[in-house]
């Protein structure tokens, strides 16, 4: 399988920030360690460019597991298991991901896509003006690159899929576990590129057929959002946008806690002008805005005792990001996190985490729909 690196992504899709938006979404359907594709599996146990086999999973209060309902992979790695500090300020070294919370939730996440949407997408695609040969497909903040995995064997036809990152230790997993066959048996390609998707514009999306990502527009601020959908709809190609927080949960058995924490944990989502739960009503707007159809699905994860693991995870960066959005919650919400985790292990508890899946139609380039 052909796989390039092109770090020589044009200026304006180069990030010196310190936040990274980009390692959201995973899923696929494939069985491996924690559920993830082999080759990523295969990598994480002894391969890649940081090779985690011997490191811990360590959870950063505040981020990554915890902070957010499993939409970013921010665990860190460091030798020992410790967590790894945030860069310096003012660097411009990206923080490193482990992509063992991307492959924790992959099964989750592949179970809760929204397979409604996937005709409307496939019409468009096969009735593109101007459409010759394969597909072109841009996975924004691909992670470990469980978009492809997913998406790719359920469409027709030759794709070449270019795999967009900050961190070029996902976009090595990402990669190696590419697949390499769409649905009809044709070649599916990959190349990667580091760069900020925030600051996407439509002449880097020149020629695609699709733009695809998971779990990125509710770590998107306003702007950023207008930034994307600026770059599809100037770009004339439909966007898959999948697995956004909602900001809403459901457990059970309840709990008198439940709805303060939630209400919390969506007020952290919201920090620093992100728009958390808000996203999909904004990024729809925009869309719209713009002269674009719009449909939305729920795609919602429903955990049970078979997702212990991820549950577990879940309900800590759940309550831990609450906590550090109220810190007058500490007292009460340790004893919660207690007997929600003791639930847990016992095979009690059932979580239903919703999120929401868009599909963007604008009109093509030089014609319309």
């Amino acid at each position: 399988m052909p796989v390039s690196e092109n770090e020589d992504v044009p200026e304006p899709a180069r990030d010196t920030a310190d936040r990274d938006a980009s390692h959201a979404g995973v899923d696929g359907p494939r069985a491996g360690t924690l559920g993830a594709a082999p080759a990523v599996a295969d990598a994480v146990r002894g391969g890649g460019p940081a090779a985690a086999a011997d490191s811990v999973l360590s959870v950063v209060a505040g981020a990554g597991p915890v902070g957010r309902p499993g939409e970013r992979a921010t665990v860190r790695l460091r030798d020992g298991g410790d967590p790894a500090p945030d860069p310096a300020p003012g660097s411009d070294e990206p923080p490193r991901y482990a992509p063992e919370w991307l492959q924790l939730r992959e099964p989750a996440d592949t179970a809760a896509r929204a397979q409604d949407l996937l005709d409307p997408l496939r019409i468009r695609l096969a009735n593109m003006p101007g459409r010759t040969g394969g597909l072109a497909v841009h996975d924004l903040g691909c992670g470990t690159g469980s978009m492809g995995r997913w998406l790719a064997p359920r469409l027709d036809g030759a794709q070449h899929w270019v795999l967009h990152d900050r961190d070029p230790y996902l976009l090595h997993f990402a990669a190696v576990a590419s697949p390499r066959s769409a649905a009809d048996g044709s070649r599916v390609t990959v190349e990667t590129r580091r760069g900020d998707v925030a600051r996407l514009t439509a002449d880097a999306l020149r020629g695609a057929s699709l733009v695809t990502a998971s779990a990125l527009l509710d770590v998107l601020t306003r702007e950023e959002v207008g930034t994307l959908v600026d770059a599809c709809t100037g770009a004339g190609c439909p966007a898959l946008l999948t697995l956004s927080v909602a900001g809403h949960v459901e457990l059970t058995p309840a709990d008198p806690l439940d709805a303060e924490i939630a209400e919390a944990f969506n007020d952290h989502q919201r920090r620093t002008g992100l728009l958390g739960p808000d996203a999909v009503t904004a990024a729809c707007e925009a869309f719209a805005a713009r002269g674009a159809t719009v449909r939305v699905h729920p795609s919602p994860w429903r955990l049970g005792p078979e997702q212990a693991a991820l549950s577990e995870q879940w309900l800590r960066g759940w309550v831990g990001a609450a906590v550090e959005q109220r810190p007058e919650l500490r007292e009460r919400a340790a004893r919660y996190l207690r007997d929600r985790l003791a639930a847990c292990a016992a095979g009690e508890l059932r979580v239903v985490v919703h999120h929401s899946d868009l599909l963007a139609l604008p009109r093509p380039t030089g014609g319309t729909p």
